[in-house]
């Protein structure tokens, strides 16, 4: 019973990463591209930090892990 809960729910994620990877561009939010995401541009270089972006999906991962660990 376990192993196939977990296997629904590996899917059930992956269904939805799927969809905003395909979708991400129509969404008003864009991933990578928020405020506070620190990008440097050098003449030869380009260095890029997602913090605000790693923030985010911290925080929306967490309370998707407590819902799913709360049953």
């Amino acid at each position: 019973m376990g192993l196939g809960r977990t296997l629904i729910i590996a899917g059930v994620v992956l269904i939805v990463v799927g969809l905003i990877v395909t979708f991400g561009g129509r969404l008003p939010i864009r991933l990578g591209q928020l405020p506070g995401d620190i990008r440097y541009r050098g003449r030869n270089t380009t260095v890029y930090f997602p913090v605000v972006t790693c923030l985010l999906l911290s925080v929306i991962l967490s309370i998707v892990m407590w819902f799913i660990n709360r049953r």
